[in-house]
């Protein structure tokens, strides 16, 4: 119930939203809106981008909630897709190796980057969406699925069963481990790397996503 009303005040809000804009609004013209939403966002949350070959010198986004430099809020952007990505926690556990199949246990909170309203979220839910991930060389695939005791997450009841890109790019860099050695990413994502409701409808997302995986593997 609880998600239900937080999903019904999120689509009258992009709704509303929507309407406003012009009927004969082009794709172009929708993504040029989308992209202006996001420089919003990334300027209100004092963001500082950096680039790709600045990230893999240390694979670090420094962070106010873990640092090492406090004073600094970085995002670095993948600049052949437009998401950007903060490494919140890698986490204290193993990477994904190729050939490997794992299952995730995800919490996050969605919110709409064009008013910080909360799309979705499972935070309150009784247990974390899942998902299972497989690493082929260096392409990830994942499929959000119903646990063993018939749980559906948030995100597999409202959107199926389809990962987000964006959700999957962060495994490169993090170790997912469990309880405190779980990893933690925040990702600001353009509609098509985004879920299908977003793609379909052109607009930008934020999640904070915690990720840790769903049985110990002897690795932690």
């Amino acid at each position: 119930m609880k998600n239900f009303l937080y999903l019904a005040v999120a689509f009258v809000v992009a709704s509303m939203s929507f309407m406003s804009c012009d009927d004969e609004e082009t794709y172009a013209e929708q993504k040029e809106r989308e992209a202006k939403q996001i420089n919003r966002w990334i300027s209100s949350h004092g963001i500082d981008v950096i680039s790709m070959s600045e990230f893999l010198k240390d694979t670090i986004t420094d962070n106010p909630e873990t640092g090492p430099d406090k004073s600094r809020n970085e995002y670095v952007l993948f600049s052949d897709n437009g998401v950007y990505m903060q490494i919140v926690k890698r986490g204290k556990g193993h990477s994904v190796q190729p050939g490997e199949r794992t299952y995730i246990n995800a919490t996050y909170v969605e919110r709409y980057v064009s008013s910080g309203d909360t799309v979705t979220m499972n935070k309150f839910e009784k247990e974390p969406d899942f998902f299972s991930l497989y690493r082929d060389g260096d392409k990830y695939t994942a499929s959000f699925i119903a646990r063993e005791n018939r749980y559906v997450g948030v995100m597999l009841r409202y959107y199926g069963n389809t990962v987000p890109s964006a959700w999957l790019m962060p495994f490169p860099y993090i170790k997912p481990g469990m309880l405190d050695g779980a990893a933690k990413v925040r990702l600001i994502v353009p509609h098509n790397q985004g879920t299908q409701t977003a793609a379909a409808n052109v607009y930008p997302t934020f999640y904070e996503i915690t990720l840790s995986p769903y049985r110990n593997n002897g690795n932690d």
